[in-house]
């Protein structure tokens, strides 16, 4: 992904909010961050999280994730990598897949091109909400 261009002042909100990002590996909503920044800056607003957020994702110090829902989840490792999204329960998984690399590559010989960066996702269901499916199975019968 490329980065935002130009002097983009650091600030404290800013920092506190990657923080609060790269200590999770949970893919939070604005929400979530809103409420875990409150703990140490208790007067911060939402739309200043908000606004921060944009701000991390143009500078790709963030990955801003929309599955279509009504929210977007963030992603406080701008590394390119790949995802797992449960469709029971909404949670998001990284992946590490040794393939990402060579697709780029790929891509770039097919095309006679250059690929700057792409997003793979992949959807189903994850092993607890199985593991919830089977045992409510089990006490139907």
């Amino acid at each position: 992904m490329t980065a935002k261009k130009g002097f983009i002042r650091r600030t404290k909100q800013r920092e506190v909010i990657l923080d609060v990002l790269r200590s999770t590996r949970s893919h939070p909503t604005a929400d979530w961050v809103y409420q875990e920044v409150r703990k140490e800056m208790p007067n911060v607003s939402l739309g200043t999280i908000y606004r921060n957020l944009k701000t991390l994702t143009e500078m790709g110090q963030a990955l801003e994730l929309s599955y279509g829902s009504t929210y977007s989840r963030f992603d406080g490792n701008p590394e390119n990598h790949y995802h797992f999204v449960c469709e029971e329960c909404g949670q998001v998984t990284d992946l590490d897949l040794p393939v990402q690399k060579q697709l780029e590559e790929d891509v770039s010989d097919m095309i006679d091109g250059q690929v700057s960066y792409h997003r793979l996702e992949f959807y189903g269901v994850c092993r607890d909400c199985l593991s919830l499916a089977e045992a409510t199975d089990h006490e139907a019968e």
